[in-house]
């Protein structure tokens, strides 16, 4: 009788590696805002992280191809009076992000293709509607320009960003502070952790509580939870006893655990990044200076350890790409974006293939730039799966695309002066006419002004020629 002691799995030899000196990128100085957000988000075009600010909040965008030193001076994405806690990227337009702030706004901007003269003050659209600082973001997985926040007054806000209007509030769900949300595929369902120490699923067309479980994990620290593939919930907490724990939860049965690991003793909370294609979840714990790696299945004991990713530096943060921004020649099925008190230093994990072709297997379709509901159909209870797209002969960004303001009343009504505005002025073609008209008129007049000023220092030139000339 033949007997099975090692666990079949194209995962088990994944290992890390870190990119060289010369792909990092230099000279960043990482915000050191207390909060337990990843400080980082990545796409397929750009990289952005939070960053130390005077007199406000900021956060720092750059390409990715744009490794090594950055200038001190390059610009910033400033606009919020208070410390940015939580950036995250469109996943349906890879020139869009949004920021969260202290302040207690949600700011969505526009990234050029190009790099900026100038900081970029002025977002698309500022949502205001929380009333203590925001700390959560997250965007829809499938319905365009649907935006989620979560703030210090415990409430989570739904946003047609497309509109600037708030098309759910939930503040009535949470009594105390909300640590982490997570959409679930679809985004039908929101997987919630909270300081009250319960994980909630919460379907938030009809503001009401679907699931839940007290203390999934007993220790007071944050908890972080996430959606699997499979539909269960992966959590990340603490003990009694302060050590770190990782659960596997099946909504259907909160009673008992499919999955309870204890794992260190550390104060950092463990912040879980989930690959569905793969079904790998990588922990990455503020702090520490190591990746640990699992991968979660439907056999026992369901969460498998596969490897340990270590360095010597710890992390600060950490920005995780999507699938589609991967290098599928080189077999990598994942990124990460470690950061450090002044650099951001690419991590690479691989799948070791001796081939060079394709590797269906490594690559199943994944989620793709597309959405597959507009807002209003997936507020009037219609959901839909991602559009799945092949990376077989690898993946390239759309072209540069605008995000546009698409409310009637918000286009009539003039923003009041100040310096927060919640409307691009570049919205339309004719003030882009006018805006173009009235630049030509500046430089023209400049050009006037500067023919004045040669003719008159020439003049003043020759006074003085003759003025020494005269006393010689």
């Amino acid at each position: 009788m033949s007997r099975r002691v090692v666990r079949q799995s194209k995962f088990r030899h994944v290992f890390g590696q870190a990119a060289k000196a010369d792909q990092a990128y230099e000279d960043i100085r990482v915000s050191k805002v207390t909060w337990d957000s990843a400080f980082c988000a990545v796409n397929p075009k750009f990289l952005a992280i939070i960053v130390e600010a005077g007199g406000g909040g900021a956060f720092i965008v750059l390409p990715l191809a744009k490794t090594g030193r950055v200038d001190k001076n390059y610009p910033l994405v400033t606009g919020h009076t208070g410390p940015v806690l939580d950036i995250d990227w469109c996943p349906h337009n890879d020139n869009v992000i949004a920021s969260a702030s202290d302040d207690t706004t949600v700011m969505v901007w526009q990234i050029p293709d190009y790099t900026p003269v100038r900081n970029i003050t002025e977002p698309v659209i500022t949502l205001e509607g929380h009333s203590k600082r925001v700390g959560i973001l997250s965007w829809h997985p499938t319905a365009r320009n649907v935006l989620l926040s979560a703030g210090g007054d415990n409430a989570i806000i739904i946003w047609n960003v497309g509109t600037g209007e708030i098309l759910l509030s939930l503040d009535d769900i949470h009594p105390d502070v909300i640590h982490s949300v997570c959409w679930n595929s679809n985004g039908s369902l929101l997987a919630t952790t909270c300081k009250d120490k319960t994980l909630r699923i919460i379907d938030p067309r009809k503001s009401q509580v679907v699931a839940e479980r007290f203390a999934a994990h007993e220790g007071m620290r944050p908890m972080r939870a996430v959606f699997t593939r499979l539909g269960h919930i992966f959590t990340t907490g603490f003990t009694r006893m302060s050590q770190r724990e990782l659960g596997l939860w099946d909504p259907n049965n909160f009673e008992e655990p499919v999955a309870l690991q204890e794992m260190d003793t550390s104060n950092g909370v463990l912040l879980p990044f989930y690959d569905p294609d793969s079904s790998i979840v990588y922990l990455c714990g503020k702090g520490d200076s190591s990746i640990r790696y699992f991968e979660i299945t439907d056999e026992p004991p369901f969460v498998h350890y596969l490897n340990t990713f270590s360095s010597k530096e710890p992390q600060r943060g950490m920005g995780f790409m999507p699938k589609r921004g991967l290098d599928v020649s080189k077999c990598e099925i994942a990124r990460f974006y470690k950061l450090h008190e002044r650099k951001c230093e690419p991590i690479v994990m691989t799948v070791p293939r001796k081939s060079d072709l394709f590797q269906d297997d490594l690559y199943p379709d994944t989620p793709g730039p597309e959405p597959a509901l507009e807002a209003d159909e997936w507020l009037s209870g219609q959901d839909a799966e991602p559009v799945l797209i092949s990376l077989k002969e690898g993946y390239v960004p759309p072209k540069h695309r605008e995000l546009r303001i698409t409310k009637r009343n918000i286009l009539d009504a003039r923003p009041p002066a100040g310096p927060r505005r919640s409307q691009s002025a570049s919205d339309s073609p004719l003030s882009q006419q006018h805006t173009l008209e009235t630049l030509l008129e500046e430089m023209k007049a400049l050009r006037e002004r500067v023919q004045a000023q040669e003719e008159r220092i020439t003049a003043l030139e020759n006074m003085l020629c003759e003025l020494v000339d005269g006393t010689d």
